[in-house]
């Protein structure tokens, strides 16, 4: 049976996409059969980032209302072939999306053998975002360390407790992760930014991952690559690390500290 775990927040441009297409990679290089939908129907960004938006024939919404078969739509991923992506519709409203088409979306996906089905959630709380979150096992809730974008994500944390099949169901809690992004330990330490624990004592989560304020996320983005695949990058290895504790694996949380220059970089300007 596939675990759902729905990418979401409350605030827009705080990196979902990239977080969503990040994981789902992740798993895929973990051996995981892997499909990655995105439900942000009249936009559609996943795609751009996974690398195959001039191969997208037939998209989530074309399934939903039966004029395409699941097989039709699924996306192959050219470095994976366990990975596979569900793009969104540009040319529908979110109306286009039903919950009873949704469902079936994704027991099909898990009749077909899939281990993760990851939900790319548009922002905010309209009816992409709500179907995104209704059937998810996990959710990670990506934020940015700033006031506004904690108070958004607070209310996401209410629907995830009170909006889902789980919380209808009296089935247990979906289980809620924090995923920071664009965090900077240098505008921490001036006070221009929360801190990690700020931001886990007002959300009440723990933090699954901490991503540095990094140019190689936008760089891998515009190359169609998610940013996990660059090893070199401490942005990728932050989102390996996030990819590898979702799969209950402790790895120490790296990139959350100013580094120190030693005496001697200092004396030959290292």
């Amino acid at each position: 049976m596939a675990e759902i775990i729905v990418v979401t927040s409350g605030k827009g441009g705080v990196g979902k996409t990239t977080s969503s297409a990040s994981i789902a990679t992740g798993l895929a290089r973990r051996g995981k059969k892997v499909a990655v939908i995105d439900f942000d129907v009249g936009l559609r960004n996943l795609d751009l980032i996974m690398g195959c938006e001039r191969r997208v024939v037939y998209d989530f919404v074309n399934v939903i209302h039966g004029e395409a078969s699941l097989k039709q739509a699924l996306i192959k991923d050219k470095r994976y072939d366990c990975l596979f992506v569900l793009a969104a519709s540009q040319t529908r409203d979110k109306d286009a999306l039903t919950k009873e088409g949704v469902e079936k979306v994704l027991k099909d996906l898990g009749d077909e053998g899939f281990d993760y089905i990851v939900c790319d959630s548009p922002a905010g709380i309209e009816k992409g975002a709500f179907l995104a979150m209704y059937f998810a096992d996990k959710a990670v809730v990506v934020v940015n360390p700033e006031v506004s974008s904690v108070r958004d994500s607070d209310r996401i944390l209410g629907l995830l407790a009170s909006k889902t099949r789980r919380a209808e169901q009296d089935d247990g809690e979906v289980g809620a992760y924090l995923l920071l992004t664009r965090y900077s330990p240098s505008r921490v330490e001036a006070g221009e930014m929360l801190s990690i624990l700020d931001v886990e004592e007002v959300l009440g989560l723990k933090t699954i991952g901490v991503i540095p304020e990094s140019g190689d996320v936008l760089n891998a983005s515009n190359k169609g690559e998610p940013v996990i695949m660059d090893a070199e990058s401490n942005a990728g290895q932050a989102y390996d690390d996030a990819v590898a504790r979702i799969m209950g694996e402790d790895r120490p949380m790296r990139f959350t500290q100013v580094e120190r220059k030693g005496f001697f970089s200092k004396l030959f300007g290292g």
